[in-house]
């Protein structure tokens, strides 16, 4: 009967298994961020499991291709590894992309509960819609600058709209603006396509919608200059486990934008419903950036603060972690002291309690119990003294039971 490996060395046969994540990805180590997730996207769309359905070695290339890509998409990570491989990685904090189409109806049910719990749980676009855009086989509609368009994604064909922006060379050069958001806050992306040369769309970028007031929304900018984007699932599992992580991880994911501008000509955008169960509603439109000149400005100086902001917390959280063991110990020995000194005082109303030579006194309980009947019988013993002192004094008759004796005999 062959042995049983424990835990720890499964999870060492495991790592003994794995390939550099970049050569999973066939990019170099200096490869720019752009270049990891088209080789990702493209990796991913060939060894789908929607469309390798019965080969089970592409579905563990699909999640190899994922493992790796996880890695190297997050600065952090990438960095990590780097230095020291896949020992500064941890591996059970890795978040893998769910693809909502592929995923069967109780599957679904159970995501859809776990994020309404506030699990963080990462959604990629359907296989099917990269598949179809990368065919050329989607309908484009044109989305003219300035004038918003409001439509619904239905979810139960996990689909996407694509639309067709224009824009001059002016306008490329004052810069372009893409937003969508949704009243009704529900859950979509926001992508942006290359076009091929074969006439095809290869994905690109891609926005997650965040919750803004109100609504939920997302939105790119290409302003000429560099522009930073937040991805608020960096690290989400670990900052879940730790709540101080949540504060101090927060800036983690404030990344710049792999494009800064668009050249003259025609670019596709698209809305991705990514609701579990929910039609998507929602209004995008584009906007040229030459009349929001006091914006730009105003961009650029508050995510200077944001970087500067970064470097700091990054120091604030060595300090505060190193304050927050100190305090943990005192308040650890607060404790101990004050449970140590209520022991030594009880000791001591003991002892006070020993110098007598009067017997102990018996125990509440039995005193409530002897008590009790001894006052019934008292009161009984009352009521009849009561009673037979009524009997024995004399009745004082009252003036109208009085016998008076009246002679006949003479007159009134």
């Amino acid at each position: 009967m062959p042995a049983h490996r424990s835990k720890s060395e499964k999870h060492d046969a495991a790592k003994q298994v794995r390939r550099d994540p970049y050569e999973v990805l066939g990019v170099s180590r200096n490869s720019t961020d752009q270049e990891i997730k088209s080789a990702y996207r493209r990796m991913a769309l060939k060894y789908h499991p929607d469309k390798n359905a019965n080969d089970p070695q592409a579905a563990d290339m699909f999640k190899e291709v994922t493992f790796s890509y996880n890695i190297l998409s997050d600065p952090v990570k990438r960095r990590q590894y780097d230095t020291a491989g896949f020992e500064a990685v941890e591996a059970e904090s890795q978040e893998l992309e769910l693809d909502l189409s592929s995923l069967g109806a109780v599957n679904t049910m159970f995501a859809a509960l776990f994020s309404k719990l506030g699990v963080p749980i990462k959604t990629t676009v359907s296989a099917t819609v990269l598949e179809e855009a990368l065919t050329g086989l989607v309908t484009v509609r044109p989305l003219p600058l300035g004038q918003p368009i409001s439509r619904k994604v239905e979810v139960e064909k996990q689909c996407a709209h694509f639309y067709s922006v224009t824009i001059t060379e002016e306008e490329a050069q004052a810069g372009f603006v893409c937003r969508v958001q949704s009243s009704d806050k529900s859950k979509f992306k926001l992508l942006y396509f290359d076009q091929e040369v074969s006439g095809g769309l290869s994905l690109a970028l891609q926005e997650d919608s965040a919750k803004t007031g109100k609504v939920t929304s997302a939105g790119m900018y290409f302003l000429c200059f560099p522009v930073y984007r937040l991805d608020q699932t960096v690290n989400s599992v670990t900052a879940a486990k730790d709540p101080d992580a949540a504060f101090f991880k927060k800036l983690d994911g404030f990344q710049p934008c792999e494009i800064t501008e668009l050249k003259a000509g025609t670019h596709v955008f698209a809305v991705y419903g990514d609701n579990f169960f929910k039609s998507v509603s929602y209004t995008i439109e584009a906007l040229c950036a030459e009349p929001f000149v006091e914006e730009k400005d105003n961009l650029r100086a508050v995510e200077a603060e944001i970087l500067t902001k970064r470097v700091e917390l990054s120091k604030f959280e060595t300090e505060y972690r190193e304050v927050l063991a100190q305090f943990t110990e005192m308040t650890n020995r607060y404790a101990q002291e004050m449970q140590e000194i209520d022991n030594l005082l009880k000791q001591r109303n003991e002892i006070h309690a020993s110098y007598t030579a009067a017997p102990p006194m018996k125990r509440s309980s039995s005193r409530s119990r002897n008590k009790g009947p001894s006052k019934e019988v008292k009161e009984d013993g009352q009521e009849r003294e009561k009673r037979s002192t009524s009997r024995d004094r004399p009745k004082k008759k009252k003036w109208y039971n009085i016998h008076l004796k009246v002679d006949k005999r003479k007159p009134c």
